[in-house]
């Protein structure tokens, strides 16, 4: 399924700033929509759209920071470039604290604000296919049978067929059944495959210390 095109939201309250970084990043042949305050922004964004937000530090109402915090209490995975009139390294600390990709100062040089919205929709997409291929391992594991599942557990963890096999109190022809069943299901062909799989997952994932 292809991609949809990323957009790159441009918040800002300087009218002729937000029309020059506009036609800019248009001229790139990017995809762009501007917003004068954070507010006109939070009404239409949909936090499941791909592309990066290039966001202004001084905002009246929310501020830029204050925005961050709530696309982040709203789950949004949005990458945010900040921009400030200013050099505030305080307030740059605490936006790349919070996962800004990049922190520039106005008047910002045109090759860098374009460097720099490359590698946040770069970011992004990187993200988002992660994003389904962790969906689609959620599907694959919601289809094992229980017997499946506890096999997949005990691969993962390194037991041979015949130590799961006494382990779940069977024999190790059915444990070899379930083993070629639950691969099928996963899409693996080998078990370091599916040890990756199943790592992505959370499975036999090594405990926090």
């Amino acid at each position: 399924m292809e991609e949809a095109a990323p957009t790159v939201y441009l918040v800002d309250d300087d009218p002729d700033l937000l029309k020059a970084l506009q036609r800019l990043l248009q001229s790139a042949g990017m995809q762009v929509t501007a917003f004068a305050s954070a507010q006109e922004f939070l009404r239409s964004h949909d936090r499941l759209a791909p592309g990066c937000l290039v966001l202004d530090l001084a905002l009246p109402g929310l501020n830029g920071l204050q925005l961050q915090r709530e696309l982040e209490r709203r789950a949004s995975p949005l990458p945010i470039v900040f921009l400030t009139g200013r050099g505030d390294i305080a307030a740059s600390v605490q936006a790349m604290k919070h996962g800004a990709t990049d922190f520039l100062t106005k008047p910002v040089d045109d090759a860098e604000l374009l460097a720099a919205i490359q590698e946040a929709l770069a970011a992004d997409r990187l993200r988002r296919r992660a994003q389904v291929e962790r969906d689609r391992i959620t599907g694959c594991l919601a289809g094992l049978t229980e017997r499946e599942r506890q096999v997949l557990e005990q691969v993962v963890a390194g037991r041979m067929n015949k130590q799961i096999a006494g382990d779940l109190g069977t024999v190790e022809k059915t444990i070899k059944f379930h083993r070629a069943n639950l691969m099928r299901k996963m899409g693996v062909r080998s078990v370091a495959e599916l040890v990756k799989l199943a790592e992505r997952a959370g499975i036999g994932a090594a405990p926090d210390s």
